[in-house]
């Protein structure tokens, strides 16, 4: 007997993304990996690496990052975002080297928004990074995507969990992960009186990174207000990150359960995430076994409907 052809949906989620690597290890192990995948903002990232077969190169270099690594890779921009993430995509073309969707070994795609007209755009041929960088734009956060003539931003405004991609791309059950599912819950706890020094601790050490050294007094100035401004959180008001994800968070959780009912998948992980923040990118190794565990967990119910 051969199995349904499989496919996973793995889900937008910035930080808590590397869960998708506990995931997919796990499948792995059962004999149950992904045939197509798909994937929105920082799911397709990890989507591009399993597709490229480079998923185990994604893991060991996620669990190496400190905070500091991940403050080396955030460029300021001024214009469009806060964050224009072309040093972010350089040094993974040096560890995944670009390609056209279409050469990966199994079938990918991947999800972006069109910014005027609020269209989904969906990639299954082209350049992969240029796919990945298009999905991750999170308005106010990472700059857009220029593609032809459109803008383009994070797929997660209008498809965060791409199950109907999938369907699309061949797959006769379909894996889902959504990475927001307690989202709501736990942060309305943590705006209340969370501790947000971490980028702050960064900024001091900034001048230790050789490109930050000679950005000179004018820019590494900008620099230190645009940290104050991200993680000034009083009594009052919280910080301007967390006001941005939050509002993204609200959106995407609600899309999600609006999509999901429509087009439900096969399989469904929630893995537990919601301690951790947008930019921690530092705590992969914290969400990649959160993702492991929430994969085992649910190993019966996954035997029954994939095979």
């Amino acid at each position: 007997m051969t199995r349904p052809r499989i496919g996973i949906a793995l889900g937008g989620g910035a930080a808590r993304g590397w869960a998708h690597i506990g995931i997919l290890r796990w499948l792995r192990e059962q004999g149950l990996y992904p045939d197509v995948i798909c994937g929105t903002s920082i799911g397709a990232l990890v989507g591009a690496a399993a597709a490229a077969d480079g998923l185990d190169d994604m893991d060991a270099w996620a669990r190496t990052l400190d905070w500091q690594d991940v403050v080396s890779y955030l460029d300021v921009s001024f214009n469009g975002g806060l964050i224009h993430g072309k040093r972010l995509f350089q040094f993974f073309e040096t560890q995944f080297p670009d390609c056209d969707i279409t050469e990966l070994p199994r079938p990918f795609g991947v999800v972006a928004t069109e910014l005027s007209s609020g269209q989904e755009v969906w990639f299954r041929e082209g350049s992969m990074y240029r796919a990945i960088r298009a999905s991750v734009a999170l308005p106010g956060l990472f700059t857009p995507v220029k593609h032809h003539d459109q803008w383009l931003v994070d797929g997660g405004l209008v498809n965060p969990v791409p199950v109907s991609l999938c369907r699309a791309l061949g797959a006769e059950r379909v894996i889902a992960v959504d990475l927001n599912a307690d989202l709501l819950s736990r942060r309305a706890a943590d705006l209340q009186g969370i501790e947000s020094n971490r980028l702050d601790k960064a900024f001091s050490r900034m001048q230790e990174i050789p490109w930050l050294a000679n950005l000179g007094d004018g820019l590494m100035n900008r620099t230190q207000k645009w940290v104050n401004d991200l993680t000034r959180n009083g009594d009052s008001l919280p910080s301007m990150v967390d006001v941005i994800a939050q509002s993204v968070y609200i959106m995407q959780v609600r899309i999600t359960r609006a999509r999901m009912a429509g087009d439900p998948p096969d399989v469904l992980f929630a893995p537990k995430l919601g301690h951790i923040r947008l930019l921690e990118f530092h705590r992969a190794a914290e969400a990649i076994d959160e993702g492991y565990r929430c994969a085992a967990a649910a190993a019966a119910s996954i035997e029954e409907q994939l095979r």
